[in-house]
Formats: C-alpha cells, structure tokens, sequence
C-alpha cells in the first residue's frame, strides 16, 4: 500500500490509479524515489473531496473550480486503438482543463513519445492547425525536441479538445513540470538539460498559440507557490516539499 500524506481520501486516489494505464501502483512504479504519479497523485488527490478549495491554476483562463478528478482518459472521436490520459482533470463552469504532469522524466535520455500519421486527419476542427502543423513536422522530421515530449501533448490536446466539445466547454492543456535540484541519488541534475527544456517548452507554446486548446506551461514550485499563499492549503504545500523536495 502507497504512504500517502495525510488527511488524503486514499480510496479515492487507489481507485483512480488502478485505471490509469501502466498501473502505477500495481507495478510499484508509484513508490519509486522519483515517481511523478506519487507527486501528483498526493498533490491534487486532496481536492479530490474539496474541489472548490482548489485555486484556479496560474495562467489559467477557467474560472472557479467546481470538479477535480486524477488519471481522465480523453478519448479521440472514434473508438478504436489508444487514446491519452491526463493527470488531472479540472471542471468549471465553462472550461475543461487538462493536467499533463511530469517530474524528473525531461531530464532522462529516454525515448519521446511516437506519433504516426494515424493522426492526421481532418477530426480536429478547424481551430487546430497548429498543433496539426507541429503534429506534421514531427512525423516527417522537421521537427525535433530532445526533452520535451511534444507528441504525447498533442495527443493530450487532441483528446481534451474532443472531450470538451462534446461538453460545449473551452479548454486548456496545462503542462506542469518540476525543476529539481536532485536525483533522488543525490547528484545534481544538470542544469543545461533544465535550460533546454524550458527554451523547448516556450518554443512549443509559441507554435501552438491562438489554437482552440489552450496551452500553459507551468512550473510545479511556482504552483506550490500559489497554493502557499492560501492558508489552507500551507500545510499541505509544507507536507509536499517535505516528501518531494524542492521542485523549482
């Protein structure tokens, strides 16, 4: 069984990470040093059963929050194959936001995420045509990022744009990441990997400006940040950083 910090509905978070794909918990993957599903899952699973105590996300044009829910599939408008799966998912009244959280993942030399041209097709509306033009120079080569996972967002975006259209909502793709100082090792992580995945991060962004979903990158510290400044929620950023450490 995960530890969980406290005053956390666990219930709630095990059964939405029994459903989420590659079974973070099961394959123990969760209790990992440096598992991002273990940061998530504890940093939001308390709105979980107090969704109106969670302020709106920094940057994010949404309003008052009146759902939160952690590991939402947003299926693609057809039914077969596999479709994305976002951290957490954020209601208001009139928007749908998407939470892709990562951790120490940008600054692994692991392999991206593919994109094949399955995805290419005209199912996106006509308000996505640069996330489809970045989607394009991914699959043909003109395009590359070495620590961001630029195909997996545009997946994630395709998938909430489908899901909040059938809602009649806006929507926005947050992308919130950590900067540690640390491996859970102790060794330093290198700060020019950091550097390239912020300049990747805002070069992404600026291609995808002024499309129907959204995008917002966001730091995690600057996130806990916000959440410090509430009384309420003190405790819980105190409990956070003394799990997970400094995260920028």
């Amino acid at each position: 069984m995960p530890a969980f910090l406290p005053d956390l509905p666990e219930a709630r978070i095990l059964a939405a990470l029994s459903r989420a794909p590659g079974h973070p918990v099961r394959s123990g993957k969760f209790d990992a040093a440096e598992s991002s599903a273990a940061l998530v899952a504890n940093a939001f699973g308390w709105f979980l059963e107090r969704p109106g105590m969670l302020p709106a996300l920094p940057g994010v044009p949404a309003g008052a929050v009146e759902t939160v829910d952690l590991a939402v599939e947003m299926r693609f408008p057809w039914s077969g194959g596999r479709h994305p799966w976002l951290d957490v998912g954020i209601g208001t009244r009139t928007t749908l936001v998407g939470v892709s959280s990562t951790r120490y993942e940008p600054y692994r030399p692991g392999k991206q995420t593919g994109f094949s041209e399955v995805y290419d097709r005209p199912a996106w509306g006509p308000n996505m045509g640069r996330y489809t033009a970045l989607a394009r120079g991914l699959i043909e080569g003109t395009v590359g990022y070495r620590s961001l996972d630029a195909a997996l967002l545009i997946k994630q975006a395709y998938g909430l744009r489908t899901r909040a259209e059938k809602r009649a909502l806006g929507s926005v793709l947050v992308y919130l990441y950590a900067e540690p100082e640390a491996w859970a090792s102790g060794k330093p992580v290198d700060a020019a990997r950091k550097a390239e995945h912020r300049a990747e991060v805002a070069a992404f962004a600026e291609a995808v400006a002024g499309d129907e979903v959204v995008f917002v990158p966001l730091c995690w510290g600057d996130l806990l940040r916000q959440w410090e400044a509430e009384p309420a929620l003190r405790g819980h950023v105190a409990a956070l950083r003394a799990r997970f450490g400094a995260l920028g």
